[in-house]
Protein backbone atom coordinates (compact mmCIF):
# COMPACT_ATOMS: atom_id res chain seq x y z
CA UNK A 1 0.00 0.00 0.00
CA UNK A 2 0.89 3.26 -0.72
CA UNK A 3 0.43 7.26 0.21
CA UNK A 4 0.61 9.31 -2.39
CA UNK A 5 2.50 12.44 -1.45
CA UNK A 6 0.48 15.60 -1.11
CA UNK A 7 -2.93 13.93 -1.58
CA UNK A 8 -4.55 11.51 1.35
CA UNK A 9 -5.51 8.37 -1.43
CA UNK A 10 -4.52 5.14 -0.89
CA UNK A 11 -3.43 3.20 -4.26
CA UNK A 12 -3.20 -0.76 -4.29
CA UNK A 13 -1.40 -2.69 -6.44
CA UNK A 14 -3.13 -4.71 -8.55
CA UNK A 15 -3.29 -7.98 -7.09
CA UNK A 16 -2.80 -10.31 -10.64
CA UNK A 17 -2.80 -13.90 -8.41
CA UNK A 18 -5.99 -12.89 -6.71
CA UNK A 19 -8.04 -16.04 -6.65
CA UNK A 20 -11.65 -14.55 -7.33
CA UNK A 21 -11.55 -12.10 -10.32
CA UNK A 22 -14.36 -9.74 -10.87
CA UNK A 23 -15.51 -9.28 -14.46
CA UNK A 24 -15.74 -11.55 -18.02
CA UNK A 25 -12.37 -13.10 -18.44
CA UNK A 26 -10.42 -11.66 -21.33
CA UNK A 27 -10.67 -13.30 -24.57
CA UNK A 28 -6.48 -13.98 -24.28
CA UNK A 29 -6.94 -15.79 -21.22
CA UNK A 30 -9.79 -17.92 -22.57
CA UNK A 31 -7.32 -18.78 -25.61
CA UNK A 32 -4.27 -19.31 -22.75
CA UNK A 33 -7.01 -21.59 -21.45
CA UNK A 34 -7.86 -23.57 -24.48
CA UNK A 35 -4.46 -23.88 -25.64
CA UNK A 36 -2.95 -25.25 -22.57
CA UNK A 37 -6.30 -27.45 -21.68
CA UNK A 38 -5.38 -29.02 -25.70
CA UNK A 39 -1.81 -29.34 -24.81
CA UNK A 40 -2.57 -31.00 -21.63
CA UNK A 41 -5.28 -33.82 -22.69
CA UNK A 42 -2.59 -34.34 -25.66
CA UNK A 43 0.12 -35.09 -22.87
CA UNK A 44 -2.39 -37.30 -21.00
CA UNK A 45 -3.65 -39.68 -24.07
CA UNK A 46 -0.03 -39.67 -24.71
CA UNK A 47 1.39 -40.82 -21.50
CA UNK A 48 -1.29 -43.67 -22.22
CA UNK A 49 -0.09 -44.61 -25.23
CA UNK A 50 3.73 -44.73 -23.68
CA UNK A 51 2.45 -47.00 -20.69
CA UNK A 52 1.00 -49.01 -23.35
CA UNK A 53 4.38 -49.31 -25.23
CA UNK A 54 6.24 -49.51 -22.12
CA UNK A 55 4.49 -52.65 -20.38
CA UNK A 56 5.05 -53.98 -24.10
CA UNK A 57 8.21 -54.05 -23.82
CA UNK A 58 7.86 -55.62 -19.93
CA UNK A 59 6.25 -58.20 -21.49
CA UNK A 60 8.48 -59.14 -24.03
CA UNK A 61 11.23 -59.10 -21.12
CA UNK A 62 9.26 -61.06 -18.48
CA UNK A 63 6.62 -63.09 -20.81
CA UNK A 64 8.47 -64.48 -23.60
CA UNK A 65 8.41 -68.16 -24.65
CA UNK A 66 11.65 -68.26 -24.42
CA UNK A 67 14.55 -67.05 -22.89
CA UNK A 68 14.33 -63.54 -23.72
CA UNK A 69 18.08 -62.67 -23.87
CA UNK A 70 19.19 -65.83 -24.78
CA UNK A 71 16.78 -65.63 -28.15
CA UNK A 72 17.84 -62.46 -29.64
CA UNK A 73 21.16 -60.19 -30.26
CA UNK A 74 22.32 -58.18 -27.42
CA UNK A 75 21.84 -54.92 -29.56
CA UNK A 76 18.04 -55.78 -29.68
CA UNK A 77 18.16 -57.01 -26.35
CA UNK A 78 19.63 -53.21 -24.89
CA UNK A 79 16.78 -51.70 -27.19
CA UNK A 80 14.17 -53.64 -25.00
CA UNK A 81 15.28 -52.70 -22.03
CA UNK A 82 16.06 -49.11 -22.28
CA UNK A 83 12.09 -48.63 -23.79
CA UNK A 84 11.03 -50.68 -21.01
CA UNK A 85 12.33 -47.89 -18.73
CA UNK A 86 12.56 -45.02 -20.98
CA UNK A 87 9.09 -45.28 -21.62
CA UNK A 88 7.33 -45.69 -18.43
CA UNK A 89 9.58 -42.56 -16.97
CA UNK A 90 8.67 -40.50 -20.47
CA UNK A 91 4.47 -41.59 -19.41
CA UNK A 92 5.19 -40.36 -15.81
CA UNK A 93 6.42 -37.07 -16.97
CA UNK A 94 3.61 -36.32 -19.94
CA UNK A 95 0.70 -37.30 -17.34
CA UNK A 96 1.69 -34.76 -14.71
CA UNK A 97 2.21 -32.58 -17.46
CA UNK A 98 6.00 -31.66 -16.34
CA UNK A 99 8.60 -29.64 -18.87
CA UNK A 100 10.90 -32.57 -17.95
CA UNK A 101 8.49 -35.12 -19.23
CA UNK A 102 8.29 -33.59 -22.58
CA UNK A 103 11.73 -33.45 -22.71
CA UNK A 104 11.88 -37.03 -21.88
CA UNK A 105 9.46 -37.73 -24.18
CA UNK A 106 10.72 -36.24 -27.34
CA UNK A 107 14.25 -37.95 -26.74
CA UNK A 108 12.56 -41.68 -26.41
CA UNK A 109 10.60 -40.82 -29.65
CA UNK A 110 13.84 -39.72 -31.67
CA UNK A 111 15.65 -42.57 -29.78
CA UNK A 112 12.95 -44.60 -31.31
CA UNK A 113 13.12 -43.87 -35.27
CA UNK A 114 16.84 -44.03 -34.93
CA UNK A 115 16.68 -47.32 -33.71
CA UNK A 116 14.03 -48.14 -35.98
CA UNK A 117 15.82 -47.45 -38.67
CA UNK A 118 19.47 -48.82 -37.44
CA UNK A 119 18.34 -52.00 -35.53
CA UNK A 120 15.75 -54.22 -37.98
CA UNK A 121 13.10 -55.87 -36.48
CA UNK A 122 13.00 -53.80 -33.64
CA UNK A 123 10.11 -51.22 -34.08
CA UNK A 124 8.06 -51.10 -37.54
CA UNK A 125 8.32 -48.08 -40.02
CA UNK A 126 4.99 -47.11 -39.01
CA UNK A 127 5.95 -45.90 -35.45
CA UNK A 128 8.92 -44.16 -37.01
CA UNK A 129 6.17 -41.86 -39.37
CA UNK A 130 3.55 -41.87 -36.07
CA UNK A 131 6.96 -40.53 -33.99
CA UNK A 132 7.30 -37.92 -36.42
CA UNK A 133 3.76 -36.58 -36.30
CA UNK A 134 3.11 -36.94 -32.83
CA UNK A 135 6.60 -34.73 -32.28
CA UNK A 136 5.06 -32.44 -34.58
CA UNK A 137 1.70 -32.20 -33.38
CA UNK A 138 3.77 -31.66 -29.62
CA UNK A 139 5.37 -28.76 -30.98
CA UNK A 140 2.59 -27.22 -32.57
CA UNK A 141 0.12 -27.38 -29.53
CA UNK A 142 2.94 -25.91 -26.98
CA UNK A 143 3.81 -23.53 -29.58
CA UNK A 144 0.17 -22.37 -29.33
CA UNK A 145 0.33 -22.85 -25.67
CA UNK A 146 3.34 -20.39 -24.98
CA UNK A 147 1.78 -17.96 -27.69
CA UNK A 148 -1.76 -17.45 -26.70
CA UNK A 149 -1.43 -14.43 -24.91
CA UNK A 150 0.53 -12.99 -27.40
CA UNK A 151 -2.14 -10.26 -29.88
CA UNK A 152 -1.66 -10.31 -33.72
CA UNK A 153 1.09 -8.29 -34.44
CA UNK A 154 2.85 -8.44 -31.42
CA UNK A 155 4.70 -11.24 -31.86
CA UNK A 156 8.05 -9.34 -33.36
CA UNK A 157 7.56 -6.35 -31.64
CA UNK A 158 9.97 -4.91 -28.39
Amino acid sequence: MKFSRGLNKVSVPPDSGAAIRLGEPSLSALKEDQAGLQLVVFMRLLAGLWVIQGLWQWGAILLPSQTFLDAVNSVRGGTVIFFAIFDLVAAVGLWLAAPWGGVIWLLGAIAQILVTLGVPGSFSMFWAFANIILIVVYFVLTWRAGHATTAPGQVFRR
